[in-house]
């Protein structure tokens, strides 16, 4: 902790708490701070101009990021009969149909992203409670309820993410890695703001982006300008 705090107090001496850095000096900035023991996540914070509490308000979406997450990103898969061979040959790491849901009633979370098709959704929602408070329960709108899964775990594995609101208004979502180039986390980063400004609901008048600010991991943020 006390390692912590002071290199966060390092990097703050290199920012100017008060500016709003155009995407490109952000990133340059969070570069030059300084580095911890593993490759953090760049993250982007959205505060959006919605209502939380209104249902035609709420931001829901995916977005296929061009330079992919950069990290591993372990599936779960519920199907049956031939689609558990094609999930095994797509390369998801788990799958199975009524033993993987027991097993994740059990306490098994050994995934980050859960694919299943329509005609498991009935026996799956009775995981609602284990799934749902950790974001990983399977939606059409997310693509993650479909009878194509090998469609589905392709789109994973090329840095297929989820963003939505929180009850803030916000939007937190990661778009790659500190060790990535300037270039790939610029690209990542305007495809996610782009795809954002395109699931503005017709009820918000004005910017749906407030505030956007950029961070890594372990670091503090930084205002950035729209």
């Amino acid at each position: 902790m006390k390692h912590t705090s002071k290199r966060i107090k390092e990097a703050k001496k290199s920012l100017d708490a008060e500016k709003v850095y155009s995407l490109d000096e952000a990133i340059d900035t969070l570069n030059g701070f300084p580095k911890v023991e593993f490759d953090e996540t760049v993250e982007l914070h959205f505060y959006l101009n919605v209502n939380p509490k209104s249902s035609d308000q709420a931001i829901r979406g995916t977005v296929v990021l061009p330079n992919g997450t950069g990290r591993k990103v372990k599936i779960a898969v519920i199907c049956k009969g031939e689609l558990e061979q094609q999930a095994k040959d797509a390369g998801a790491d788990f799958v199975g149909s009524q033993e993987l849901i027991d097993k994740i009633n059990k306490g098994f979370l050994g995934f980050d992203v859960v694919i299943a098709t329509p005609d498991m959704m009935r026996d799956l929602s009775k995981l609602g409670k284990v799934l749902g408070p950790r974001g990983l329960m399977p939606t059409p709108k997310a693509g993650t309820v479909t009878q194509d899964v090998v469609k589905a775990i392709e789109e994973v594995k090329k840095g297929k993410v989820e963003f939505k609101t929180d009850k803030q208004a916000g939007v937190h979502i990661g778009v790659g890695k500190i060790s990535f180039s300037k270039d790939k986390i610029l690209q990542n980063a305007n495809q996610i703001i782009d795809a954002i400004n395109q699931s503005k609901p017709a009820s918000v008048k004005g910017n749906l982006i407030r505030n956007l600010s950029i961070s890594t991991t372990m670091g503090p943020g930084l205002k950035v300008s729209l």
